[in-house]
């Protein structure tokens, strides 16, 4: 009896160490899941400014509610969602008071949506517009793991807390290199709040919105939300050359460099018969410039032939240039053609402005890919024509047709006109 007893003990104990076991990994597991989870706070202004009435006929706050509950229905299962408002408990006057009033709505975590709906349906335009202090709490919100972290800020006005500048506070949580992006949304902005909304977005390579309709704010903010999902592609650091011989070979990808003024940039891609290699650059003028600059992304043979080109200037109004070409590589009937070398030459006709360092380089990001040509005629042009082609032959037909009618209905009127 004692015997069984024991060896009863010793299963249980055992099974309790296998499930213990799994157990424990199982919790890993969902520890790694949730680092790596994407994370978005949508940040609120719920100041007293919100009560206006010129969104599609209702009030801005309305609008604001209703693009919320589209987006919490819409938000992809992965994302970790929050929500903080500022502007949204304390109706009084002091500034002081006005300033802290900040608070999480919703935190930062698995959604559940019936409950994120009640708790922004609660909501009614209050007081002050804090945005400085608010995306320093949103920033601690998003704090820890190693997924995407991206605030969305809704306001339809300036800050009203200064000197606490927001757009100074964006440029501190870029600076500690915490991979924070913030997006702004201006709902029916004046200029002033246009600028600092838009200076909020740029410091940490985000993007700012213009709102005057319930549609676009919805639209906006779900893109926004279902970007957090989205991989993230890290660029890859790479060094071009200065001739085609001694540039680095790129797959397709994302890849970062440095350019000095003046200077040009080579790289090599190999593209295979049947394949189209399609590239795009950016030069970021991350210091004072003289306006009127421009920037040449020129796809060549190993010989020197130039094949494609694209180009674009400016005139000193933005921080980013860009440009792009694409290249099919036609098929080939013989099985042993191999792929061709092109290279890729990256000039930009930046000039620093007096008394500028020109060292580092400007900021240099270039994309790659190489992907599966046009099949066959279906996408190749009929004399020039494309497609047109199949147009423009029915139509002369039709003409030619069209001619004929006419004509035997002329003589036939004409025959029966002498008749009578």
């Amino acid at each position: 009896m004692i015997t069984r007893q024991r060896l009863a003990a010793g299963v249980c104990a055992l099974l309790a160490a296998l499930a213990a076991g799994i157990a424990f990994p199982g919790g890993a597991v969902a520890d790694e899941t949730e680092q790596a989870a994407p994370k978005v706070e949508l940040v609120l202004d719920v100041s007293g400014s919100m009560r206006a009435r010129d969104i599609d006929g209702g009030s801005r706050m309305a609008a604001a509610k209703q693009a919320f509950n589209e987006v919490l229905d819409a938000t992809p299962q992965e994302v970790r969602l929050g929500i903080r408002t500022l502007g949204a408990n304390y109706r009084g006057d002091d500034r002081k008071e006005g300033c802290k009033d900040t608070a999480q709505l919703y935190p930062v975590g698995p959604l559940n949506r019936t409950d994120a709906k009640t708790a922004v349906a609660t909501l009614q335009p209050t007081g002050w517009t804090p945005i400085g202090p608010a995306l320093l709490k949103a920033a601690d919100d998003l704090n820890g793991g190693t997924g995407t972290r991206r605030i969305v800020l809704i306001s339809d006005g300036e800050d009203t807390c200064q000197p606490l500048d927001p757009c100074q506070v964006a440029r501190e949580i870029a600076a500690k290199g915490i991979g924070l992006t913030i997006d702004t949304l201006g709902l029916v902005p004046d200029a002033k709040t246009r600028d600092q909304l838009s200076c909020i977005a740029d410091a940490t390579g985000g993007t700012y919105t213009d709102v005057r309709h319930k549609e676009e704010l919805s639209d906006r903010v779900g893109q926004l939300v279902d970007r957090a999902a989205d991989p993230v592609v890290t660029p890859v650091a790479t060094e071009g050359a200065a001739q085609c011989a001694e540039a680095p070979t790129l797959k397709s990808g994302l890849f970062t460099d440095r350019e000095e003024f003046g200077q040009q940039r080579w790289y090599k891609v190999d593209v295979d018969p049947g394949k189209e290699l399609r590239a795009s650059v950016s030069v970021a003028d991350d210091r004072a410039v003289n306006p009127d600059y421009g920037v040449l992304l020129r796809a060549v043979t190993v010989h020197g032939r130039e094949i494609v080109r694209g180009e674009a200037a400016g005139d000193g109004r933005t921080d980013v240039i860009s440009t792009g070409l694409r290249y099919p590589k036609p098929e080939s009937d013989d099985d042993t053609a191999t792929a061709e070398t092109v290279c890729l030459q990256v000039t930009s006709s930046f000039s620093a402005a007096a008394g500028v360092k020109t060292t580092p380089g400007l900021p240099l990001e270039l994309t790659v890919d190489v992907v599966d040509g046009p099949s066959g005629h279906h996408d190749v042009a009929s004399f020039g024509l494309g497609r047109g082609w199949w147009l423009l032959g029915a139509l002369v037909l039709a003409g030619f047709v069209a001619g004929l009618l006419w004509g035997w209905l002329s003589r036939w009127r004409v025959s029966v006109w002498r008749t009578n």
